[in-house]
């Protein structure tokens, strides 16, 4: 009778680490960011650093203020939460304040968000870059065919169907992202 509590524990355990995940945290990605306009075209390191997904709680705020009160609601809300990771590009650095992980058809989904717009690649000059406060990347994460997505370094949000965040509009081109396995 006094085995059973360590061997259930051990069994508890075994099962724990069975469960699939998608990305041990932290998680540090260098990627590949290269974007094309006309007959420009523009590549570049992106260090993405992410050093836990948030806690559910706080995603439900973060949501909950962007359900109620729209963007403007949200921006705010999102930047009285802790920093979880970072942006960095040729050394401009952008704290991730929301990151959550889905599965979709594609593998896992990784949106970040970061609590302030880390580049403008816009052609139109004339384009205001005012209300544009946010960059967010999107990493499709595939341990058999790497991993890949795309950021914009200037952004909006709205609210997806499923209740999670999703780029609304952007002030520049969308950045391809690619990192090599």
């Amino acid at each position: 009778m006094r085995f059973r509590a360590p061997l259930v524990t051990a069994v508890a355990i075994a099962c724990l680490a069975a469960v699939p995940r998608a990305a041990d945290y932290p998680l540090s990605l260098v990627a590949l960011a290269s974007i094309k306009s006309g007959t420009t075209s523009v590549t570049s390191n992106v260090v993405i650093r992410v050093d836990r997904l948030m806690e559910e709680s706080r995603r439900v705020r973060v949501t909950d203020a962007l359900k109620y009160n729209g963007y403007l609601g949200f921006v705010p809300a999102l930047r009285t939460l802790p920093t979880i990771g970072s942006i960095e590009v040729a050394r401009r650095k952008v704290d991730i304040k929301y990151a959550v992980e889905s599965k979709d058809a594609k593998g896992t989904r990784l949106v970040v968000v970061a609590d302030r717009p880390l580049f403008f690649l816009n052609e139109d000059e004339k384009k205001a870059k005012a209300g544009y406060e946010l960059t967010i990347a999107e990493l499709f994460l595939n341990p058999s065919s790497g991993t890949t997505g795309s950021m914009t370094g200037a952004a909006r949000v709205k609210l997806a169907p499923d209740g999670s965040v999703m780029l609304d509009d952007y002030a520049d081109s969308l950045v391809q992202l690619t990192v090599n396995k």
